[in-house]
């Protein structure tokens, strides 16, 4: 019984960048559930992709904000409605140049900045996942292991894996 275009398995990117101040980039929703709330860029990831590479994405589409993946630092995991598994794989980035301005993407947000964890605690317009990150050390996850080849029985076009060192 598929509920949705997306059938009723979801799987979303979310990208945490940090500057060096130790602000996050954030963005505030136009849509949805998360509507006037400050959470991170994220999206779905698409059939061509690794959810790696749609973090990086997503990012760059929302913020205009080119990144680097450090780590996987979190996974989120609900069930909507007894009918939808929506989850998504929340990524620590790195501006690749921190200069670089901030850019909404005004068709999906009213804006992007840089806040303060302190902030978004301190906002009633952080998605409660901001909230919840914010008490949480982020600086370690689970780092990705490229160039590993599983063989050619499954037919992987890309492959990745994520582990602590």
């Amino acid at each position: 019984m598929t509920t949705h275009k997306r059938g009723n398995v979801w799987l979303g990117a979310a990208g945490l960048v940090i500057n060096s101040k130790g602000e996050w980039l954030v963005v505030k929703k136009r849509y949805g559930g998360l509507h006037g709330k400050w959470s991170l860029p994220a999206g779905f990831v698409q059939g061509n992709e690794t959810i790696d590479q749609a973090a990086l994405r997503e990012v760059k589409e929302e913020t205009g904000i080119d990144c680097e993946i450090i780590e996987l630092i979190g996974f989120r995991s609900g069930v909507l409605q007894e009918k939808i598994s929506d989850n998504m794989g929340i990524f620590l980035l790195k501006a690749i140049n921190e200069k670089q301005p901030v850019v909404a993407q005004l068709s999906e947000l009213y804006s992007a900045d840089w806040l303060t964890p302190t902030e978004l605690v301190t906002s009633e317009e952080a998605s409660v996942m901001l909230v919840e990150m914010a008490s949480y050390s982020l600086e370690i996850g689970l780092s990705p292991i490229s160039h590993v080849d599983p063989g050619t029985v499954f037919g992987y076009s890309d492959y990745k894996l994520f582990f602590r060192k």
